[in-house]
């Protein structure tokens, strides 16, 4: 019984999924947004024009199916379901696999959605939304499509350009947080250096180091499109993405940027951290010194006390002459603790010229 439950909840969830996957249809008159399935998408790639199969989460078994249908390759298919894959390009007989990244930046922490595209002479199919459930990146760009952007029937190609162009301009956002945090951060500790966090100079190197690693082969991708290696982009489609190019070299240059501004602001912490450690050793070495110079006073006036103490003097003295014999020796102990300070005084600053001299030598 729970079996049956569990297949009908599971075929729920395949329809709500499915019904969020959209397919487009390009003629030269513009696209038309009648189909409705799977189906007849696949029918209408040889009716002229292009498709555009919009996947949000599909199961391994509708990304399979057309590899049959539409002929990606099946390793392809392997790839859209690994959340490790970094950005890549491949050829193959009638496509080109291309995998992008999607960023988003909120409360610190940097998400990265994958996007996987497949492109090829008559049709593009984007695979996204695996990574979360919460973000669907290429839902705004579908709506820009839709309402009508004047290069999108132009070929799949150039609906290719126009889905990484959005998906670099939204890298801008997550870019201009990041700079708002290294802002926050070096006020931060200018102000207080004791309540700083270094934790998030941590995370934002850690967040630095995975934007340069995607950038890198982002930029990759560019190049290698860039120099026409993919047989389906076409020359005049060439220099749309080569302004692609320039937004991620931007971007990464932006990036190494960062690392140094957080690279700097690790060592001011570290430098003030050092300063501030430092000051408080002094203030305890002080405290210790005003500590000892008072007891080094004391000891010898101790000592005198516990040999000549209030019955050995009498003892010494006779007891009829202690109104005149214990105010002389009150006074005594204290012109001994008043020579004995300022020996210890004249010592220390003999002790602090000589240092003096040895460091000017």
């Amino acid at each position: 019984m729970d079996s049956v439950l569990e297949k009908e909840f599971n075929k729920i969830i395949t329809i709500r999924l499915m019904s969020e996957s959209k397919f487009y249809h390009f003629s030269a008159g513009g696209p038309s947004y009648g189909i409705e399935t799977l189906e007849e998408a696949v029918a209408a790639t040889t009716e002229g024009g292009f498709i555009w199969f919009n996947f949000y989460q599909p199961s391994k078994e509708t990304l399979s199916s057309l590899v049959d249908t539409v002929g990606i390759h099946p390793l392809s298919v392997e790839d859209c379901f690994d959340e490790k894959q970094v950005p890549k390009i491949e050829y193959f007989a009638n496509n080109t696999f291309i995998i992008f990244n999607s960023f988003s930046y909120a409360k610190n922490e940097l998400f990265i959605d994958e996007i996987n595209l497949f492109l090829g002479k008559n049709f593009l199919i984007t695979v996204s939304g695996h990574n979360s459930e919460e973000r669907k990146p290429l839902n705004n760009v579908a709506e820009i499509i839709e309402n009508g952007h004047s290069n999108a029937k132009a070929g799949p190609d150039f609906l290719m350009h126009i889905i990484l162009d959005w998906l670099v301009d939204q890298k801008y956002k997550a870019f201009d947080d990041m700079e708002d945090e290294l802002e926050v951060a070096e006020e931060s500790l200018l102000g207080n250096v004791e309540k700083f966090q270094p934790m998030q100079l941590i995370h934002m190197r850690k967040n630095l180091m995975l934007l340069r690693k995607t950038l890198y082969h982002e930029r990759e991708i560019l190049v290698k499109i860039c120099r026409l290696d993919c047989p389906f982009v076409t020359e005049k489609a060439i220099v749309h993405y080569r302004d692609i190019y320039d937004h991620l070299s931007k971007f990464f240059e932006l990036t190494e940027t960062y690392r140094e501004i957080e690279t700097s602001l690790m060592e001011l912490y570290t430098s003030l951290l050092n300063n501030l450690m430092t000051k408080m050793s002094n203030d305890t070495n002080t405290s210790v010194r005003r500590l000892t110079l008072i007891a080094t006073i004391f000891m010898p006036l101790t000592l005198l006390a516990s040999i000549g103490g209030m019955s050995e003097w009498t003892m010494m003295t006779g007891p009829d002459n202690w109104k005149l014999t214990y105010p002389l020796f009150i006074l005594a102990m204290v012109i001994i603790g008043i020579i004995n300070y300022f020996f210890i005084r004249r010592l220390e600053k003999k002790g602090e010229t000589g240092s003096g001299e040895r460091f000017s030598g």
